[in-house]
């Protein structure tokens, strides 16, 4: 009888629709959220990834308690607009995060624009107090601060760590500035005492709003280059600079996630971790590596867009999963907005999808189709197991990029690191891709370029000299 009635529960659990599952499970008010996203990690740099050397303890436990991502896409194979679009749920086409400088520099005169909605914007409207921590990288002129794209507090850099006075590439850009709110508070900070700083920057905000429900942005500058890391982790891996700045990155990981343990949040909270983009190959050992994945950042080759991914919300995401799921950063706007009890009001059109079920392990898959961007122009596409490249280009090397036709066909659950091209065998497919291509190059019209609009002086000339010395290479 007890077999019986232990049976007919778990059916009848099995039955109850995911956003039901959440209101019985995290009480009365809204859930937290908190994204948590590295700079130019690559898909093998976690141990719980394959990595053989790079040690990180905090995020292989978050693997374990939550779901590890096999098959989880950004937007963007660069920066600014990899993360335009996980903020927003929109291709970074849509929202002119492209053109000739690839990302927002310190002479940019742009950032995201003023009509979209942000994450942070929307969940504000439902008394969400919201945060940034970290490098913002989407325009650090006033209008376009994190304080105006809705979040309430900001603690960061504006733009990446190598845009600082001494540059290898010999371009005169200003102090970096460290940002509180819409204050400068500091120029040139040390570098090694980032990540530290931002981990209490962290804390401090998950306690100073326990009692309501928050989304924290901890958008970590490492691990891109210089690398930097404190005296308590610098030389301390087998992996060299690199292996150390990604061993303390994993610490600041599991010091906010015991937070929320001992806060008592941590059945409320959501939190993902994942890479802006794949590694930055051509710095060599002070890159990373996509592992099995061909290419990394820059490139639509898989290891330039696909990344790895970690959600953690003990009760809700089942523990110790591997999800193969198709899903893309662009997919967490309007999953936050629904957990929260929201509709996205915004009539722009968005790309992402709910993934909530997914998220949830109530559902396999939501989405088969990812369009892979490079700047404005659509270089391929996957459906299913199957991915058409109609124009490759490998990552910050200084070739042409190389049209296809027929496009390569590669089967990514056979051939995740895509060496074997199967064009030939498969002539419907071509057409179905064709197709398919055609269709999102009439739906989707790009924006007119925001990160063209630069201020004239030392900075871009020196822009237009090395952009001369290396087409002609």
């Amino acid at each position: 009888m007890k077999k019986k009635f232990r049976i007919c529960m778990w059916l009848i659990m099995a039955a109850i629709p995911v956003q039901q599952l959440l209101a019985q499970g995290s009480g009365k008010r809204p859930p937290n959220f908190i994204i948590i996203l590295a700079d130019d990690l690559g898909y093998g740099d976690l141990g719980c990834y394959g990595h053989p050397t790079i040690q990180t303890p905090a995020l292989d436990q978050m693997a374990r308690e939550g779901s590890r991502f096999t098959q989880f896409y950004v937007a963007a194979n660069v920066c600014s607009p990899s993360r335009g679009a996980l903020l927003t749920g929109r291709l970074p086409v849509r929202l002119g995060i492209t053109g000739s400088m690839a990302v927002f520099f310190p002479h940019s005169t742009s950032g995201l624009p003023e009509g979209e909605t942000t994450i942070a914007a929307a969940l504000r409207t439902k008394g969400y107090r919201t945060g940034i921590v970290g490098k913002w990288h989407l325009g650090h002129l006033p209008a376009y601060l994190p304080t105006n794209r809705g979040f309430d507090e900001y603690f960061g850099i504006p733009y990446s760590n190598d845009m600082v006075p001494d540059n290898k590439a010999g371009i005169p850009y200003p102090p970096l500035p460290l940002f509180r709110n819409t204050t400068v508070i500091e120029e040139n900070p040390d570098q090694t005492q980032l990540t530290k700083r931002y981990t209490e920057e962290s804390i401090a905000f998950i306690k100073r709003n326990k009692d309501k429900p928050f989304f924290l942005y901890y958008p970590n500058n490492a691990p891109h280059v210089p690398l930097y890391a404190s005296s308590g982790f610098s030389g301390k891996s087998t992996r060299g600079s690199y292996g150390d700045v990604v061993t303390e990155l994993d610490w600041s990981v599991g010091r906010i996630l015991q937070t929320l343990k001992e806060t008592g949040l941590d059945r409320n909270t959501f939190v993902i971790f994942l890479s802006d983009n794949g590694p930055w190959l051509t710095q060599h050992e002070a890159g990373g590596t996509a592992g099995l994945l061909a290419e990394g950042k820059g490139s639509t080759y898989e290891g330039g867009m696909r990344v790895p991914a970690i959600t953690w919300w003990p009760g809700v995401i089942p523990a110790n999963t591997v999800n193969p799921a198709i899903v893309t950063s662009m997919d967490l706007f309007p999953t936050l907005i629904h957990w929260a009890g929201l509709q996205p009001e915004s009539k722009l059109p968005l790309d992402g999808f709910d993934q909530g079920e997914v998220f949830a392990g109530k559902r396999k898959a939501v989405r088969d189709i990812v369009y892979y961007y490079d700047n404005d122009r659509l270089y391929a596409i996957r459906k299913g197991p199957w991915k058409a490249h109609f124009t490759t280009h490998p990552g910050y090397a200084p070739q042409a990029p190389q049209p296809h036709d027929p496009p390569q066909l590669f089967n990514l659950e056979e051939d995740p690191g895509e060496q074997y091209n199967q064009a030939s065998a498969h002539a419907a497919l071509i057409d179905e891709f064709r197709s398919l291509y055609q269709l999102q190059f009439e739906l989707v019209k790009p924006a007119p370029s925001e990160l063209n609009k630069v201020s004239a002086g030392p900075i871009d000339d020196a822009f237009k000299k090395l952009i001369k010395q290396r087409t002609a290479q």
